[in-house]
């Protein structure tokens, strides 16, 4: 069964970021064979004063194919992992939702949107969780983690928010790949600029070392914008500082 897992605020300034806790309790999935676990993808949520955050409060959400006899058992495991490996100081959070027994999956996306506008508090998630039949949790400080942790949820089940973590790693020839290329070296669903265009797959990307990839309409894009550099191709990958709207 399709099972997405999302946590927050689980870090400080000084420690590993929430981003990498989820990686490891996902290869931590895997290791114990409870399933098997796709990409995290970064939700950004509001920045506002009345908001608690570290840095750039944001969400980490991954999906898991969970055998559910393992559920309760993952369940428990998180909750303890977020306990010993959350910072000092933090106020982690933990939701996890079964995608085919989500009784208002709109819902819960409608959540997650206003949780990029909105200040909520840890009422409203609770309230939510509940009615939908979502596991939500607290795992030390305020546990105002709940918050970004449910709307994260909402947000990877909508299709469209959350950036990829990590750089994808591609193969170049002088700095220059075609779509084709990129998409054997990938799962990604292809090269897609940031009107909402699909480039063919004959078309060349100038690609940076560390291009990042976002997720819309359900899968994975590498985001490009026109080059303006004569001579090269006629795209080239989207820095990073152009994708905070994902």
């Amino acid at each position: 069964m399709n099972v997405l897992i999302c946590i927050d605020d689980t870090d400080n300034l000084e420690s590993r970021g929430t981003g990498e806790l989820a990686t490891i309790l996902a290869e931590e999935i895997e290791r114990r064979s409870w399933g098997r676990c796709n990409f995290v993808t970064r939700h950004q949520l509001l920045v506002h004063p009345d908001v608690p955050y570290t840095s750039h409060n944001s969400s980490m959400c991954f999906a898991a194919d969970l055998d559910l006899a393992h559920l309760d058992t993952l369940i428990a495991y998180a909750g303890d992992f977020l306990r010993e490996e959350s910072a000092v100081g933090s106020d982690p959070g933990l939701c996890v939702s079964v995608v085919d027994q989500l009784v208002d999956p709109e819902a819960i996306i409608a959540y997650g949107r206003s949780a990029k506008k909105e200040v909520l508090n840890k009422q409203i998630a609770y309230d939510l969780a509940a009615r939908l039949g979502v596991h939500l949790s607290e795992h030390g400080g305020t546990g105002q983690g709940v918050v970004g942790a449910l709307a994260g949820i909402g947000l990877r089940l909508s299709g469209n928010d959350g950036r990829m973590k990590g750089w994808l790693r591609i193969e170049t020839q002088n700095g220059l790949a075609s779509v084709a290329d990129i998409l054997t070296q990938t799962n990604l669903g292809g090269g897609r600029t940031m009107d909402g265009q699909l480039l063919a797959a004959t078309e060349m990307v100038e690609v940076d070392s560390k291009p990042k990839a976002v997720l819309l309409d359900g899968r994975i894009y590498l985001m490009v914008s026109p080059n303006a550099e004569e001579g090269q191709a006629r795209w080239r990958t989207t820095p990073r500082s152009q994708l905070k709207k994902f």
